[in-house]
């Protein structure tokens, strides 16, 4: 089993950063694909980023490329998801996700395991 825990999140204005963690404990995941998602208010939980457990690979959703940033550390067992230039259309629930299965995946449905998500409010 994997326990994933995020946090780094909060309120911040528009055109602020902020730079979410994820920790992960009980297996490594060094070996793991990793990916944020965000769900707002109302809608669906969307793909943000993926990296590859190399860490070499990493995709992004159309809407944030240029903007946010995904990073591991497989030595922390920690991904982090930087962002910059927030905007207020950012503002979600930010949950981490870890999959064993190749490639980037950008479904929920293809990872095993979730944090419990860290809120990020971005004010206009």
């Amino acid at each position: 089993q994997v326990q994933l825990v995020e946090s780094g999140g909060g309120l911040v204005q528009a055109g602020g950063s902020l730079r979410l963690s994820c920790a992960a404990s009980g297996r490594t995941v060094s070996r793991y694909t990793m990916g944020w998602f965000r769900q707002a208010p109302g809608k669906e939980r969307e793909f943000v980023a993926a990296i590859s457990w190399i860490g070499g690979t990493t995709y992004y959703t159309d809407s944030v490329k240029g903007r946010f940033t995904i990073s591991r550390d497989n030595a922390k067992n920690t991904v982090y998801l930087q962002m910059n230039s927030l905007k207020p259309e950012d503002t979600a629930i930010y949950y981490c996700a870890a999959t064993s299965g190749a490639g980037l995946h950008t479904i929920p449905g293809r990872y095993d395991y979730w944090g419990q998500g860290t809120q990020v409010t971005v004010s206009s």
